[in-house]
């Protein structure tokens, strides 16, 4: 089910006012939630609710046997159960098809043909419930009840692709009394208004109009094409994931809850840690915290550190998916990463520094663009054999004038960009003048945004391109 349709619409219209009616009645309300994702989740395939109840039992009784447990000894086996359960599921329907193919090509080794369907948002809700079960394990939460739990777990704002929220984050405010003449409104509605018109008129126009062809066949375009094909999907996956999570977080907004950040003007940043600090950021302190920093972090020595980020990014990487070139990709920011540190420890300061806003400005920001866009044409190569094509034919296809590229393309891409460099101050004041709008005019102007939107926009809604992840 799909936020930017007429389904979700018809869904939300019921589980919004129920919800709110409920709002007196705490079990009422968890278990009419708990019914109303699980049925969210259900539209893309109903074998999966079982799955998805199975991890929040599994992880349930990790978390209680883990609270309950005297001995240290008795605790890690708990964590450890659960990350047994959480990983290898997730490994299972994540890899499987590539472990299988792998021994067929490299071996000769054949394997029952199993034809397994990889379960929507399998990544959010497993990270989900590591974090609950290891937040639980290094006293930072209390143990919650069952239906709380189930509740944290599949909450189908946020459900298939993030934000990845804590239960620090979400059980506070599940316990805590939500008022509706509380909610911000007016922040919702811009947030959901800002991620439609992401989705549908600037991602989707972007992949059909040149994404998909130059990334489909570059042998075909020449380099000028095949370089604003990379420039179009960088803003494509910004639009498409950006837009699910402000979508997800103003629809949360409406039914009480705030969830954390997850982008914040990714293509301003002046560094490509300063990247990661804006790109998906509940994933990046989800790897920091639960994968970084247990390795080791940078507590160990410099050659330990370099290892601790190589592994960290490739491991992120792998979490994309069973391919080598999400792998590739991963070690490619990593690597980025750790040279960076390394000139930030004095060996290379003309590479960058600490103050790199001041010391680099537009010079930091445009190479760190296109560092990223280097990876995106990775990330979205399927292959590395393609990779290297698209890579090829950027080099040596300059002789070929542009057929894909066209003004309204290239504004779509530079405009896109452009918005990110917008003051955060004068974004503040924008949004809080717009959350002052009265109700009624609010409501008004959403409904004839919605026309916009369905005007300018493509003809249907693709999925979003976290969904497989």
């Amino acid at each position: 089910m799909l936020f930017p349709t007429f389904t979700f619409a018809a869904f939300f219209a019921v589980v919004l006012p129920v919800g709110w009616a409920l709002r007196s009645r705490p079990t009422a309300w968890k278990l009419f939630m708990l019914a109303a994702s699980y049925w969210f989740y259900a539209a893309w395939d109903a074998r999966f609710v079982l799955l998805l109840a199975a991890m929040t039992v599994g992880n349930k009784v990790a978390a209680v046997a883990n609270a309950r447990a005297g001995r240290r000894s008795v605790k890690r086996l708990a964590v450890g159960g659960a990350m047994v359960l959480d990983l290898g599921v997730l490994s299972f329907f994540k890899y499987y098809d590539f472990f299988t193919d792998s021994l067929e090509r490299n071996l000769g080794l054949s394997s029952p043909a199993l034809d397994i369907v990889l379960p929507v948002g399998i990544s959010f809700f497993t990270f989900q419930a590591i974090s609950y079960v290891v937040d639980v394990h290094r006293g930072q939460t209390e143990p919650t009840g069952l239906l709380d739990f189930a509740v944290y777990l599949s909450f189908f704002p946020q459900l298939v692709a993030g934000p990845i929220v804590r239960a620090t984050e979400f059980l506070p405010e599940l316990a805590s009394a939500r008022r509706p003449d509380r909610v911000e409104t007016g922040r919702a509605v811009q947030l959901i208004g800002r991620g439609l018109f992401k989705k549908v008129v600037i991602s989707d126009f972007l992949a059909r109009a040149i994404v998909d062809d130059a990334f489909g066949t570059p042998s075909e375009y020449g380099a000028v094409d095949v370089l604003f094909g990379i420039y179009g999907y960088a803003v494509q996956i910004y639009a498409d994931f950006s837009g699910y999570t402000d979508m997800a977080i103003g629809i949360a907004l409406l039914l009480g809850f705030r969830f954390p950040q997850n982008f914040d003007r990714p293509y301003a940043a002046v560094s490509i840690q300063d990247f990661w600090r804006r790109w998906h950021m509940t994933l990046s302190r989800w790897l920091r915290d639960y994968l970084y920093i247990p390795l080791g972090g940078s507590r160990r020595g410099e050659l330990a550190t370099y290892r601790n980020l190589l592994v960290t990014m490739g491991l992120g990487g792998l979490w994309h998916g069973a391919a080598g070139v999400f792998v590739v990709w991963g070690l490619y920011h990593g690597a980025g990463l750790a040279v960076e540190r390394l000139a930030a420890e004095g060996r290379g300061r003309w590479i960058w520094r600490e103050r790199s806003d001041r010391d680099w400005g537009w010079l930091g920001k445009l190479l760190t663009f296109h560092f990223v866009c280097g990876g995106w044409v990775l990330f979205n190569s399927g292959t590395l054999d393609r990779a290297w094509e698209v890579f090829g034919r950027l080099a040596t296809g300059w002789g070929t004038g542009p057929e894909l590229l066209n003004p309204l393309v290239l504004a779509a891409i530079v405009g896109s960009v452009l918005a990110q460099y917008v003051p955060e101050r004068r974004a503040r004041r924008w949004s809080s003048a717009m959350a002052s709008v009265p109700l009624g005019a609010t409501a008004v102007g959403f409904a004839a945004w919605i026309m916009v939107v369905v005007a300018l926009g493509p003809e249907g809604v693709s999925e979003f391109i976290y969904f497989q992840f």
